[in-house]
């Protein structure tokens, strides 16, 4: 059963068409990763944080791929690191248009 990823993490920018430019290269690698279906980013500058939720195939490619997102922000500084992983009703996500 797909799994859904919600990460979120305090972040200063750059933000809007500056973080797409910046992050362009890690999009085109996430695309990558095992178990990956899709990703939708998220960005919030009034109160600097940024995220994404993302949907992958079973919860341990979604589990692999917090922890691996995990290290890579903490290694960039980043102190909290906000992850959960959800089941997907998709039943109800296919009448509300959810991409799945």
């Amino acid at each position: 059963m797909a799994k859904l990823l919600q990460v979120d993490f305090p972040f200063t920018g750059p933000f809007g068409a500056e973080m797409a430019e910046a992050l362009k290269d890690l999009a085109v690698s996430i695309t990558e990763e095992p178990g990956f279906i899709w990703k939708i980013w998220t960005e919030n500058a009034s109160e600097n944080d940024a995220g994404g939720i993302y949907l992958f195939k079973t919860e341990e490619t979604a589990q692999a791929y917090l922890e691996k997102h995990t290290a890579r922000l903490k290694g960039l500084g980043v102190e909290k690191v906000h992850g959960k992983i959800f089941d997907v009703n998709l039943d109800l996500s296919k009448i509300t248009n959810g991409p799945v």
